[in-house]
């Protein structure tokens, strides 16, 4: 059995930190087996689509843009504007919503099977990294070698395509940004005509350079808060990467593999200390003492302890996907109450985000009073000066759009031409009078209700506040 103190002073570090406070850098095993394989048909299809949604466009909008500057959201081609930003909370909200649910079913399955960090780090980043200096032990070698031609050549070689790799993925993260075709356009007239295009691509590629080469695993653990709500949702139901410590420990605890003795008569446990679980660790902790902050349930050490409990003869299964209460009570997996209630949660929210989205005009329309102005006399009418803005979410041009005044008899002169275009996917606003005989005005504020048409079409329709000196009934 392996000595205790080791056990606990681990538990008490993190597995990046060593004894004097300094960063230690993770040297993993080249990790093989069922699920690895799984992970690498999940990751190509999960990284094909990162790379092409930018470049898909639906009724000639992206597919995903995310323009925090312009205040432009496409989410699966539809297209958000800041009027729509209620939307885009309670899409915010359902996606906390599912992870959440997702979390206290299957703890941090996200982290190791679909989070983009990680499946760019370990099945492009470390894949290269193998493929140039070798697996674990090469790698602590060549890391401790002196500064030779071979170790220039390699880490040289490594660096290299990393900084491209690195550029390449800054490119697909612009076109999130800024927009697919903002980035054709860098490309097609150079960086100096799209000075700020290209800083934010140099920053975005000094970034992910960093985080790859160097930060890496320290994402996980420092910078991404979702590895604090582990212990917030995790419980003794939840489905998580799990050591079976009652097979592994049993009476004497786990001891080293010796084939001549009948191990069933000794008591020991069938983990043979071989500590294979932890080098193949991409977070460099031991999975044996208990779910920790930093697992990303990647399910290496699945592969790596079936590995070797069939060189040895023994069943596989010793660590594996499981609850707590499942490998220490036997008890099979139920839906709790409280992964009944975050369904119910989310349910709701989806019902309440499909009607609010069917509900969404296509087109919006605003008209307010301009500030600090009052009301002007023209003979008997009363005299109000307007702003406005029109929003065309649709792909469709209004070639022929004016005002009507629909709950009172007055006019609409607008500034410039009567009727005017509003293009597809484009804001118009302008300034526009309203003038009411003063005679038909009750009050000294009166609410109006405005018509948007295209030719006879009613577009939509507006409200607002119309002030007038006072009643002249």
């Amino acid at each position: 059995m392996s000595d205790v103190s080791d056990d606990e002073a681990f538990r008490d570090t993190i597995g990046t930190i060593d004894e004097h406070g300094k960063r230690r850098f993770i040297f993993p095993k080249k990790p093989s087996g069922k699920f690895y394989d799984y992970r690498k048909y999940v990751s190509y299809v999960l990284l094909a689509i990162l790379v092409a949604n930018p470049f898909i466009t639906i009724n000639g909008n992206q597919f995903m843009l995310f323009n925090v500057v312009e205040r432009r959201f496409n989410i699966f081609g539809f297209p958000f504007w800041p009027q729509d930003f209620y939307l885009i909370v309670i899409i915010l909200i359902i996606a906390i919503v599912f992870v959440l649910l997702f979390t206290v079913i299957f703890g941090r399955i996200f982290c190791g099977w679909i989070c983009p960090q990680t499946i760019f780090l370990e099945m492009v980043f470390r894949r290269i990294e193998y493929w140039i200096e070798g697996d674990r032990g090469s790698q602590m070698r060549l890391n401790k070698q002196k500064w030779d031609a071979e170790k220039i050549r390699k880490k040289g070689i490594k660096w290299t395509i990393f900084f491209i790799v690195s550029f390449l993925i800054a490119n697909v993260f612009l076109a999130y940004v800024v927009g697919s075709k903002q980035l054709y356009l860098m490309i097609k007239e150079g960086p100096v005509t799209q000075m700020s295009n290209f800083i934010a691509l140099l920053i975005f590629t000094a970034v992910f350079y960093f985080v790859f080469v160097w930060f890496r695993e320290q994402v996980c653990i420092i910078a991404c808060p979702y590895g604090r709500l582990q212990g917030v949702l995790l419980d003794n139901k939840s489905i998580n990467v799990a050591y079976d410590f009652v097979r592994g420990e049993k009476e004497v605890g786990r001891a080293k593999f010796n084939k001549k003795e009948e191990r069933s008569l000794t008591g020991k446990g069938d983990c043979i200390d071989c500590k294979q679980c932890v080098n193949v660790c991409p977070m460099g902790i031991d999975i044996r003492n208990g779910t920790q902050l930093e697992c990303t349930n990647c399910t290496a050490c699945i592969d790596e302890c079936d590995t070797i409990m069939e060189s040895v003869g023994f069943p596989k299964g010793l660590i594996r996907y499981a609850s707590e209460d499942e490998i220490e009570k036997k008890e099979p997996f139920k839906f709790t109450a409280r992964m009944k209630g975050y369904t119910a949660v989310l349910v709701i929210l989806l019902g309440i985000f499909t009607g609010m989205l069917f509900l969404r005009n296509d087109i919006e329309a605003s008209v307010l009073r301009l500030p600090g102005q009052l009301f002007e006399h023209k003979g008997e009418k009363i005299s109000n000066v307007y702003t406005y803005k029109i929003v065309n979410k649709t792909v469709k041009d209004y070639e022929n759009v004016h005002f009507k005044l629909i709950s009172h008899k007055g006019e609409i002169k607008k500034v410039g031409a009567p009727h005017f275009k509003v293009l597809n996917q484009k804001m118009t606003q302008g300034t526009l009078f309203i003038e009411i005989n003063q005679y038909l005005l009750e009050t000294d504020k009166t609410q109006l209700e405005i018509g948007i048409y295209n030719g006879d079409d009613l577009l939509e329709t507006t409200t607002t506040n119309f002030l007038s000196p006072r009643s002249f009934n």
